[in-house]
């Protein structure tokens, strides 16, 4: 099994459900990963974000873009292959002709001979045009595809490997890239791993969606699609393409699940009454819609696979799609040099505890890197996704119904570059800073809503020296952006044999955390 790597690979983008009729979805060059979106409350590199496409053509990765190399038809293309320039003699034949999906040569040509590396080239996935509303269709399509841009990428590098591809896929898009990993590559001999390096899903509906009654939708064409969107099916031991078996089929530190939280900006209405109506186990029926308008949060995820939350919603203006949010995690995850992990060590709530009613408190917290004024994960009482509740002020209740990220408390799990700062020459001060929100809030069961009062919120910046001796600080405001700084013995958090300690303390909330940094290999 080929090993993940951070060096860029060809991108492919994959979109989400198109509806029961995409014929006009077929006419979008580039479903919609061209969307982007405006903040005007923002200034400078902060004020635009132009969407994926361009942001990757734009970015310092300089990504190009090939998705019309490839052609995608509703009919079989003849048997026999056209005209083939010699520059592509060495190409099987068959990915000129013989399929829905074949190479252009002339367009194939134009990429062999002026893209400058073709592992950053980019590849929109447009499976509604192949006229085969099946998953295992799209499955067969997207492995066809991989094989394409790898034979191209050896033909311009023929003394460097095939690369991998790194995929982004958005709500079903998710499913489809299942789909290939658990069964097309499998029944084809072939081991996913070698094929793909990373997966980015973006509110892919892994566990199905809440309110999805299968039964209305038979005789539909888009009947194949919408199974899968069933939480039964899903779960079924006897589908080989379950979520819960994913990760016999491929590593699942090599996914990363991006949760949306904001139902309220989801413009379809009846989607979001059906999260309440179909709410999933230990919601409290209605008094709660984890969701991001469409997509449980709990069943946006796979179990054991790292995952982050975004408060943004399904689609439309400023989604999971559309927002910047998105693509800083994605390339986070892609190329970052750093893995970090946030713990609770412990903790203990200071006040509260409704003695008329029956209190219960969550803990959240919000996380923003230096430089991009966008989150990497957002918890709070907006988002309805803070861990809890719990009932001991210790929050070591052993089982709630909005767990942890992962064993001993896990928070956070989430990946930084730290490649720009070290190699820019004008940034003298070589360090790392992450800004920590801190919530906890305290409902009483007897009421309705999500928190009814605020214990504690407050923000503390951790900042990581990427010099010898790498040593962590903690700070409770900006002071060491000030020029002539020198670092305060008081600010140095405590070394332990898994990473670095540090306190949080103020009115109604005390407790002790640990970040765990791991380098990511190239």
């Amino acid at each position: 099994m080929a090993k993940p790597t951070r060096r860029p690979q060809p991108l492919i983008l994959i979109r989400g459900f198109g509806g029961l009729n995409v014929e006009d979805e077929k006419k979008t060059a580039y479903q919609g990963f061209n969307d982007g979106t405006v903040y005007p409350q923002k200034r400078g590199e902060n004020y635009i974000y132009e969407g994926f496409i361009l942001r990757f053509l734009k970015s310092s990765w300089q990504y190009q873009d090939a998705t019309n190399v490839v052609g995608y038809y509703g009919e079989n293309v003849g048997a026999t292959a056209p005209a083939i320039p010699a520059e592509l003699k060495t190409l099987d034949l068959d990915f000129f002709s013989k399929g829905k999906l074949i190479i252009d040569p002339a367009m194939a040509l134009h990429l062999v001979r002026t893209a400058n590396d073709p592992n950053r080239t980019l590849w929109v996935f447009r499976y509604y045009d192949l006229n085969d509303r099946k998953m295992v269709a799209y499955g067969a399509a997207l492995l066809r595809l991989i094989d394409f841009i790898r034979a191209l990428a050896k033909l311009k590098n023929p003394g460097q490997p095939e690369p991998m591809v790194n995929i982004i896929a958005h709500s079903m898009g998710g499913l489809l890239v299942r789909q290939a990993i658990q069964q097309t590559i499998p029944d084809a001999k072939r081991k996913p791993a070698d094929l793909i390096n990373k997966v980015v899903t973006l509110g892919t509906p892994h566990q199905g969606i809440a309110f999805q009654v299968l039964k209305k939708w038979v005789g539909t064409e888009a009947q194949n699609e919408i199974e899968h969107f069933n939480p039964d099916i899903q779960k079924s031991t006897d589908n080989t393409t379950s979520f819960t078996k994913f990760g016999e089929c491929f590593p699942l530190d090599r996914l990363l699940t991006v949760v949306g939280t904001n139902y309220k900006s989801y413009d379809v209405g009846s989607a979001s009454l059906g999260n309440r109506l179909f709410s999933v186990a230990d919601e409290f029926g209605m008094n709660y819609n984890r969701s991001d308008g469409l997509v449980k949060q709990s069943y946006a995820q796979i179990p054991g696979a790292p995952r982050t939350f975004v408060h943004k919603c399904h689609g439309g203006f400023d989604s999971l799609v559309t927002a910047r949010e998105s693509f800083e995690i994605a390339t986070r995850f892609f190329f970052g040099n750093v893995k970090v992990r946030l713990r609770l060590v412990e903790g203990e709530v200071l006040r509260g505890m409704d003695m008329f009613g029956k209190s219960e408190f969550f803990f959240g917290v919000s996380i923003k890197p230096r430089g991009v004024d966008f989150e990497l994960f957002h918890q709070g009482a907006d988002s309805e996704n803070c861990y809890g509740p719990f009932t001991k002020t210790s929050l070591t209740d052993p089982a709630v119904e909005f767990g942890w990220a992962g064993p001993d408390r896990l928070i956070w799990e989430g990946y930084l570059n730290t490649t720009p700062i070290l190699e820019d020459a004008s940034i003298r001060k070589k360090d790392m800073v992450m800004r920590l929100d801190f919530y906890v809030g305290e409902r009483d069961l007897f009421g309705v809503g999500f928190s009814d009062n605020v214990i504690f919120r407050k923000q503390y910046y951790v900042r990581g020296l990427l010099l010898p001796p790498y040593t962590m600080f903690i700070h409770d405001g900006e002071q060491f952006a000030a020029p002539g700084y020198v670092d305060d013995p008081k600010t140095l958090m405590t070394k332990v044999a898994k990473g670095w300690e540090f306190d949080v303390t103020g009115t109604g909330f005390k407790g002790r955390f640990r970040i765990e940094i791991d380098q990511v290999p190239e």
